[in-house]
């Protein structure tokens, strides 16, 4: 398994924590059965989800404050919970690279976004958001 398919399975997780107001420990053991993956891949996986929900509401509020004109309850599951999971990455794991979190929440969301406007909507949100977390030292 690959770190991509990892992060693919955690964000399946967090949708379900959200969507399906699963508790994370239902969420992880529904995503993660029948996967052929490491015990490394799994506490990467359960890492990127309790981190997120752990984090979530500061998460929001970034997310809400570079929204133009939406709320963060108006946008679709999908784009909520990919930026989420890459502003997660971006700010509270600091063996992964920016650029990586950032790629890696475009490729799922070409895979999963909701509309043909989701990757640069997402790739919108995280630039402006990054550029003033880091410009700020947040």
């Amino acid at each position: 398994m690959s770190r991509r398919f990892a992060r693919e399975v955690a964000f399946k997780a967090l949708f379900q924590v959200d969507i399906g107001k699963c508790r994370v420990d239902q969420a992880l053991r529904y995503s993660l059965a029948d996967q052929n993956i490491s015990s490394e891949e799994k506490v990467f996986i359960e890492e990127l989800v309790t981190g997120t929900v752990a984090k979530q509401e500061s998460l929001d509020q970034i997310i809400q404050k570079y929204l133009v004109k939406w709320e963060l309850k108006r946008l679709s599951a999908v784009d909520r919970n990919l930026l989420r999971l890459a502003l997660y990455e971006i700010l509270y794991r600091e063996d992964i690279p920016n650029a990586v979190s950032i790629n890696e929440a475009l490729e799922l969301a070409k895979k999963y976004g909701s509309t043909a406007d989701a990757v640069g909507f997402i790739n919108g949100v995280l630039d402006r958001a990054i550029g003033e977390t880091f410009e700020k030292g947040l």
